[in-house]
């Protein structure tokens, strides 16, 4: 039985893979963003700092509906892999996304998702 998604015969195209093969960069950091952003409540999270720019642990536990403690593990974690940024003020620590890249491919996974959506007939 064939795959419809499949070539039918094996033909490599030896140029173009050996074309490629010299660029391709090493990809293991944005293998690890992907990872981090894949965990749905870690996407919340990076999500709500597109909308409020900075924001308290105590803020995030609410927003994702957890414990302060969970909420400060998830946001190291985006800290960890500098997806985000930490400053104390006073005896609160807020948190805001890295930088405007992190923002721009939050923003366009979600607008992707919309309208992968849209196309497959889904309302949202």
């Amino acid at each position: 039985m064939q795959a419809k998604d499949m070539c039918e015969v094996t033909k490599v195209h030896e140029d173009v893979v050996i074309s490629v093969k010299k660029q391709m960069p090493e990809l293991v950091k944005a293998a690890q963003i992907f990872k981090a952003l894949a965990d749905e409540t870690r996407l919340k999270i990076a999500y709500a700092l597109t909308i409020e720019e900075e924001l308290c642990v105590c803020d995030v536990g609410e927003i994702i509906g957890s414990s302060t403690a969970t909420a400060s593990h998830h946001l190291r974690f985006l800290r960890d892999l500098s997806l985000a940024k930490s400053q104390r003020k006073g005896k609160l620590v807020y948190y805001s996304l890295a930088d405007h890249h992190v923002n721009a491919l939050v923003k366009l996974a979600y607008e992707h998702a919309i309208e992968e959506g849209e196309e497959d007939g889904e309302s949202s």
